[in-house]
């Protein structure tokens, strides 16, 4: 598949003349999931460079934000499915990045707490996601990226509405 997605990014061959249809070059569908890819592989592969991965990045920004909760709240915060945020908390324990404790109303639960080193930790990710997002964005202005965004929250928070 990655070959595929390699071989539709040119859309202009060596003579100038467009390759893809218009018709799908007008499809804001297929641009998004184009992008998407291209912005997949890029994040994943800058936050693998300082042994991090998105998932991490989504529980530290979520403690540090909205403070400590349990893996149910966690989940519900970041959109990372209950059977997979195991996973990702123990990865964050073992680097001491968050601390684990059991749940002083409910003692099968536990809250997780971001840790210093996770603090520091994120401020890290926050300066690679900047220099990522900056690579990824570079065609557009300081004022288009933000319409960008502005516009992909507006899509976003009204189909996620609709659901």
């Amino acid at each position: 598949m990655g070959a595929v997605i390699r071989a539709d990014a040119a859309d202009l061959p060596d003579d100038g003349a467009p390759k893809t249809p218009d018709r799908l070059r007008r499809r804001a569908s297929r641009l998004l999931s184009q992008l998407t890819a291209r912005s997949d592989r890029l994040i994943n592969e800058g936050l693998a460079q300082v042994d991090a991965r998105k998932w991490h990045y989504a529980v530290l920004a979520s403690l540090q934000d909205f403070g400590p909760g349990s893996q149910a709240t966690l989940s519900t915060r970041t959109g990372i499915y209950r059977s997979d945020m195991v996973g990702v908390l123990n990865e964050l324990t073992e680097r001491d990045l968050v601390e684990r404790a059991p749940d002083p109303d409910d003692r099968r639960r536990n809250i997780i707490t971001i840790s210093a080193r996770g603090r520091r930790h994120l401020r890290r990710l926050d300066k690679v996601l900047d220099d990522l997002h900056d690579e990824l964005l570079a065609p557009l202005s300081p004022a288009e990226r933000d319409q960008f965004v502005r516009l992909l929250t507006r899509l976003l928070d009204h189909h996620t509405r609709a659901a």
